[in-house]
């Protein structure tokens, strides 16, 4: 085994530039975060509005719910984790005084989940404003969901796909409505087969979630149009660096360097999806 001698004035060296190469990777990507996460600050009111978000009982769902609650819509939490799922409805309405929280179980990788969560909004709610598609997985194995379907693309695109289907009537009759899907800068590392949709296989499965983001652009872009006259919008985003548990899935080291960066400065931005929410005329 060899023994480093850092006694060695070029061990030194080239150890010193090390540390300094990453501490500047470090302060370059604080950077990135910096310029690509901020804060909502307009103090607009949603009263009477009833707003339904996948992926609720943490990171940015959570704090999106947070924040919708505070201006005084009805929150409608679709969560795989009851117990957590609860749980941050029960902090989300002590902090915000706002009551009108309802937490309903649902599984974004399960078409069954996803149909028994849609009849059930559909029994109880007169209305549907906002659809936010926040839910989302990163999986480092593949798998194959009880449908057949790959678990990061079946979560990630097919699910939301189903969900939008089975919603998009009650959307339409709440006119005007809106659809925000969460994507990601990702998309652009990866490239979509539309007859490969449905992956069988995968030497790399952390690729696929790159995949599933580009599925959700195509998606709300091709839902946009065919909504064109019908006073439902549909907006797609990109949440920027944030601390959200999808980097739970990371491998290491790439998780400790993202982490670093992540829980420094940054804790759940959600300007993005707060204006692609909020109709800009009514941001006054």
């Amino acid at each position: 085994m060899t023994v480093v001698d850092f006694s060695h004035p070029e061990t030194q060296a080239v150890a010193a530039v090390a540390v300094v190469g990453v501490l500047t990777a470090i302060a370059l990507l604080k950077l990135y975060a910096y310029l690509s996460c901020g804060y909502f600050h307009e103090r607009v009111k949603m009263e009477g509005k009833t707003v339904v978000i996948t992926g609720a009982n943490g990171g940015i769902g959570k704090e999106t719910a947070r924040e919708i609650a505070k201006r005084g819509a009805r929150v409608v939490m679709g969560c795989r984790n009851m117990v957590s799922g609860k749980k941050a409805r029960d902090e989300i309405a002590e902090s915000t005084n706002n009551q009108n929280i309802i937490v309903k179980k649902l599984d974004l990788s399960s078409q069954k989940s996803i149909r028994e969560f849609a009849e059930d909004v559909l029994k109880t709610e007169p209305r549907l404003d906002v659809l936010i598609h926040n839910a989302g997985t990163a999986e480092s194995k593949f798998q194959l969901t009880e449908d057949g379907i790959e678990l990061t693309m079946a979560t990630n695109h097919f699910g939301p796909y189903l969900l939008t289907h089975l919603l998009i009537d009650l959307l339409k009759r709440s006119k005007p409505s809106r659809i925000v899907i969460v994507a990601s800068e990702l998309y652009r590392f990866a490239s979509l087969d539309p007859t490969k949709i449905n992956p069988q296989s995968s030497w790399f499965p952390p690729y696929l979630y790159y995949v599933s983001k580009y599925a959700n652009i195509c998606f709300t872009a091709e839902l946009a149009r065919r909504l064109e006259g019908t006073g439902v919008t549909a907006n797609c985003l990109h949440p920027g660096m944030i601390d959200s548990g999808i980097w739970r899935n990371v491998p290491a080291p790439f998780s400790w360097l993202v982490q670093m960066v992540v829980k420094v400065h940054y804790r759940w931005r959600t300007v993005y999806i707060l204006h692609s929410v909020i109709p800009r005329n009514k941001q006054r």
